[in-house]
């Protein structure tokens, strides 16, 4: 199987932009993610799915998190975490649980739940134990771009409604 080719095939879904962060003793961290999603509401459950190469990886065993998901606006912060420096300076807020990102649309604070290995990745489930959110234009990925995600109501209308 062409791996390259199943990716590209994989990018055809659109997804939302996070940055999992955490509390380490060299200061706040995070790794921009777009495979996380709400697992449960009984208990109230998110996962992330973290790739096993990943220096983030272990760092986030056993570890507090944070799901910060991007707004449009923060397309330099998403990929400043992704690893590809932009020169953007990075302010941390902090919640009950740990370092969050300010402008985020959402921030989940989540103690760990479970982890489980799923061939090069491992699936981070986390409980949700803090979260705020407010309104404004997402931050999505489609196709290995970053794109906006108009807020429900803005001036931009669905070609499918």
């Amino acid at each position: 199987m062409d791996h390259r080719e199943l990716r590209r095939c994989l990018g055809r879904f659109a997804t939302g932009v996070a940055v999992v962060s955490w509390a380490s003793e060299e200061g706040p961290r995070g790794i921009t993610v777009n495979s996380f999603t709400s697992v449960s509401l009984q208990p109230p459950l998110v996962l992330v799915s973290i790739a096993r190469s990943a220096r983030a990886h272990d760092a986030l065993r056993d570890q507090p998190f944070v799901v910060n998901v991007l707004s449009a606006e923060q397309v330099a912060l998403a990929w400043q975490f992704a690893g590809r420096p932009q020169g953007v300076a990075v302010s941390w807020e902090q919640n009950a649980i740990g370092p969050t990102l300010p402008g985020a649309l959402a921030v989940i604070g989540c103690r760990p739940w479970r982890s489980v290995e799923a061939g090069d990745h491992t699936l981070y489930l986390g409980e949700v134990v803090d979260f705020s959110y407010r309104v404004g234009d997402g931050l999505g990925f489609f196709s290995g771009e970053m794109v906006v995600v108009p807020r429900p109501g803005s001036a931009f209308q669905w070609a499918c409604s």
